[in-house]
């Protein structure tokens, strides 16, 4: 028996005269991929900092403190070139609305920054010779009270909360890999850091960063997979066009990176590469991901297919019929 053949061909995806079904992102490049990158790095460098101080691996625990502070502070400086004048990023703290990704980024920012500079200078001003014993301890004291509470509270929600953001869109490339895409910005700022650890601290005193950088090289590109397997027909935008160039390139860099990092040992020109790798895969990624939300917004496909299947998933709905 043969099967019959469709007369009517499949439908195309259109839009209304030519138009996107949403409106597509208008954050600027480098602005936002770059911020995006150092907040990821700053918060996780703070929790970094956080247990080597903890651990007692005090020259990683300076270098992550400085990395964390001068994180924080490019990316805001990211964040109002992005907003375009900087008393827009004030109004946004005139607001506490906890519902608000938005709002809740700029006040985590805020006291993120302030921590990460408090543990910073701590850590610079303290071993000054020419500074009271008392008010040297004191500030050592302030400056590990810091470090402590950004690596509890404000670092991990520095690492992930960018990811939220995005996925609080109707961008369906960002808002349907709601689940993947916080363990993908922690992996990768975990990465970032650790590359940061093992660039800025001796060999002998960075193996902490060597095995912070491999597991978060570790967890982003399991993420990375799973997200683009999960979302099937929306995942496209991210292994398509430029932003698949650079997701792809992205994980290149962070596996290999990792591994180098697994195995970098005392080896300085392993070590150099290892860091180099993952700082660049990191910020192929932020590049990468933006693109393909971009790429998602302009194509209605990934808006319309979606809703037909949930539609169909549901069912015919059945009206009652009047009294």
């Amino acid at each position: 028996m043969r099967r019959e053949q469709p007369m009517v061909p499949e439908a195309e995806f259109r839009s209304y005269y030519g138009q996107p079904v949403i409106k597509a992102p208008v954050w600027h490049e480098p602005h936002m991929p770059v911020y995006l990158y150092l907040g990821g790095l700053s918060g996780a460098a703070s929790v970094m900092g956080a247990m080597a101080g903890l651990s007692g691996h005090d020259r990683l625990a300076l270098t992550a403190r400085v990395t964390a502070a001068l994180g924080a502070t490019a990316g805001a400086a990211f964040l109002v070139a992005e907003l375009g004048r900087p008393e827009r990023f004030l109004n946004m703290l005139r607001v506490f609305k906890p519902t608000s990704p938005m709002s809740m980024g700029s006040w985590t920012l805020a006291a993120h920054s302030t921590l990460a500079a408090a543990a910073a200078a701590s850590a610079l001003l303290a071993p000054r010779p020419a500074l009271p014993p008392a008010a040297a301890a004191a500030l050592r004291r302030a400056g590990d009270t810091a470090i402590l509470a950004a690596g509890l509270t404000t670092g991990p929600l520095m690492a992930t909360y960018t990811a939220v953001l995005l996925a609080d869109t109707a961008v369906p490339a960002w808002h349907d890999a709601y689940r993947e895409l916080p363990f993908m910005f922690a992996g990768s700022a975990l990465a970032s850091a650790g590359a940061a650890g093992m660039l800025a601290t001796p060999r002998a005193q960075a193996g902490p960063a060597r095995a912070v950088a491999a597991l978060g090289a570790a967890v982003e590109t399991a993420a990375g997979i799973v997200l683009e397997r999960r979302l099937g027909l929306v995942g496209e935008p991210y292994h398509r066009g430029r932003a698949g160039r650079l997701m792809r390139t992205a994980r290149i860099l962070t596996a290999g990176g990792g591994l180098l990092a697994a195995v970098a040992g005392r080896s300085r020109a392993l070590t150099a590469l290892s860091g180099l790798a993952l700082t660049a895969g990191s910020l192929c990624l932020r590049f990468g991901a933006l693109e393909a939300g971009r790429a998602s917004a302009a194509d209605p496909k990934y808006t319309v297919a979606p809703q037909r299947r949930r539609l169909e998933a549901e069912g015919p709905t059945s009206v009652p019929a009047p009294p």
